[in-house]
């Protein structure tokens, strides 16, 4: 594949002097290795504030809506930014019993009321996962959030990351609760608005809740319109849309991903490459949003919703395009 001016940067006056053919020649394997992964649909990168690559390789094109699948939860921990901001959420520490009392089923453990919106957002509930082998029978369940909260507890609340859409699930509710509106309202006034992107109504549940942690869409430019906000520390064209502070607490580790290895924050996988820290929003089949603030980069991939990404395989593929072609072309390009 050879790199066209629809994969370059638009306009030479965005560019800097060098000449186009130097300009190019760090970005020649990105596109390559990316074209040969038949599981990888489209591709953008940002640096320094400015488009290096926007390129769809099959599938849908740039401009259409695609599943993000787990990214979702990234979404939804900006929303838990946002109601921080707002002071409808006291703060991290704030329990289910203190502000969303009702959404707690009979019949739930003994602890349920005391599980923290922090223990949520970092997926340290300490309830049954909901995800994995469990998904299918949770939404077939007549209530979501009441089926992950009469869940058992398989680990004490802030002792360890159990991977769970569940988790997730119940914070959109508690997010709706104390917003009064619902997560798709939230989504699309306090992140789709202010970013210029649109936010589609997608999956919910039989009570009317719009899932939190799954099942939503946006175009390749939307996601990485979301990274961008987060590289520049919760801002876009000069508003702030998170404050700095919680888009800083977002990249601190809080926990670690039992299957990945990755550390883990508020909705964002954390890792290192080559000195270079990143955070990480990851989604089944290889939806993928990759901030780089030391190199002022931002990735987006969309890849095939309907086949799985495992660290083992084509996850552990994408972590090798970033580690060996798309952060050594920033560095080169920086």
């Amino acid at each position: 594949m050879t790199l066209t001016r629809r994969t370059l940067i638009a306009g030479a006056a965005a560019l800097t002097a060098l000449p186009l053919r130097a300009q190019a020649q760090p970005w020649q394997a990105v596109l390559d290795r990316a074209a040969s992964y038949d599981q990888l649909h489209a591709m953008a990168i940002h640096q320094d504030g400015r488009q290096v690559l926007s390129q769809a390789f099959r599938g849908p094109a740039v401009g259409r809506i695609v599943p993000i699948k787990s990214v979702s939860k990234t979404i939804v921990a900006a929303l838990t930014g946002a109601a921080l901001d707002r002071g409808e959420i006291a703060s991290l520490d704030a329990t289910l019993a203190d502000i969303a009392p009702g959404l707690i089923p009979a019949g739930a453990a003994d602890g349920v009321g005391e599980i923290t919106v922090g223990n949520l957002v970092t997926m340290q509930a300490g309830l049954e996962r909901t995800s994995g082998g469990n998904y299918g029978g949770w939404i077939a369940s007549r209530d979501w959030v009441a089926d992950a909260l009469q869940r058992p507890f398989v680990a004490t609340p802030g002792s360890s990351m159990q991977y769970s859409t569940g988790s997730f699930h119940i914070l959109g509710a508690v997010l709706s609760q104390v917003s009064g509106q619902s997560l798709l309202t939230l989504a699309q006034r306090r992140l789709g608005d202010p970013l210029g992107i649109e936010v589609p109504a997608w999956t919910r549940d039989p009570q009317g809740r719009y899932l939190g942690g799954n099942e939503m869409g946006l175009t390749l430019p939307a996601i990485v319109r979301f990274g961008e906000m987060y590289r520049m520390g919760g801002t876009w064209n000069g508003n702030q849309v998170l404050s700095t502070g919680w888009v800083n607490q977002s990249f601190q580790p809080r926990t670690r991903s039992q299957f990945s290895g990755l550390a883990y924050g508020y909705g964002w996988f954390l890792g290192e490459s080559g000195g270079d820290r990143y955070a990480l929003a990851r989604g089944y089949g290889g939806q993928i949003i990759c901030v780089v603030p030391g190199l002022n980069l931002t990735v987006a991939i969309t890849s095939d919703p309907m086949r799985p990404a495992r660290s083992g395989g084509y996850f552990g593929d994408l972590m090798r395009l970033l580690d060996q072609d798309i952060l050594p072309a920033a560095r080169a390009a920086a």
